[in-house]
């Protein structure tokens, strides 16, 4: 099994509230629903206020490397991330859990 997590950063001057963070984060939302690969799906906003906080995250788990290609691949994930490059930027990791 391995652990996808996805920290994002908005950037300076964008909010939680911006038009198109909201839009983002909607559609991460609904990616659980749309890819197979997805074993487990959470998305959502940091609730804390701290100055190394990252504002939205992702914890999700599939079962190997190929459902995880299969997930980056997926035309929804692509999507979804695409809308994310224009107001912030994220660090990841995969775990092999």
């Amino acid at each position: 099994m391995i652990r996808h997590l996805v920290l994002f950063k908005l950037n300076d001057g964008v909010g939680k509230d911006d038009p198109r963070a909201l839009a983002g984060a909607k559609a991460f939302e609904e990616l659980g629903a749309l890819i197979p690969e997805l074993r487990e799906w959470e998305c959502g906003w940091n609730i804390t206020e701290r100055d190394i906080a990252h504002d939205f995250a992702i914890n999700s788990l599939v079962e190997d490397r190929d459902a995880l290609a299969a997930y980056l691949g997926h035309p929804a994930h692509q999507a979804a991330a695409g809308q994310w490059r224009s107001f912030a930027t994220w660090v990841i990791a995969d775990l092999e859990v």
